[in-house]
């Protein structure tokens, strides 16, 4: 049965980091935000990367450098990071990754389906920017 919201820890790394960096005035090293996250640097450092190369972060080099967002935090949408790493969320009403019932109204569909919905909303109208300040 597929999960009503994938999210790796790929993904929930993405996005408090995101949120972590969209919350300070300057670039942030990997190191502290791996500590305060209780993640390995390594395993942080290559989703910082893809957040990188999906153009969403920038990376400075030397002792003032570390990351910092490519466009400012409210142009960026908790959806946009999140697609990076698992792609498009589910947006129907089904548990399964395909349809298996034979009736014509699934049992779970309207809860299912609101869920998702509710789920999606949030990603697509939360920023990085409010994300932070919450």
């Amino acid at each position: 049965m597929a999960d009503l919201l994938r999210l790796s820890e790929a993904t929930a790394l993405a996005l408090h980091t995101m949120v972590m960096i969209g919350g300070n005035q300057g670039p942030v090293s990997a190191a502290p935000m791996a500590k305060g996250l209780g993640a390995s640097e390594a395993h942080l450092f290559k989703v910082l990367q893809q957040l990188v190369r999906a153009g969403l972060l920038r990376s400075k080099r030397g002792p003032n450098g570390g990351y910092e967002l490519a466009r400012p935090g409210s142009e960026i949408t908790l959806m946009e990071v999140y697609e990076v790493f698992e792609g498009s969320m589910r947006r129907d009403g089904c548990l399964f990754d395909r349809p298996q019932c034979e009736r014509l109204t699934c049992i779970l569909s309207t809860l299912v389906q609101d869920v998702r919905d509710q789920v999606v909303r949030h990603f697509e109208t939360t920023s990085v920017e409010d994300a932070a300040t919450r």
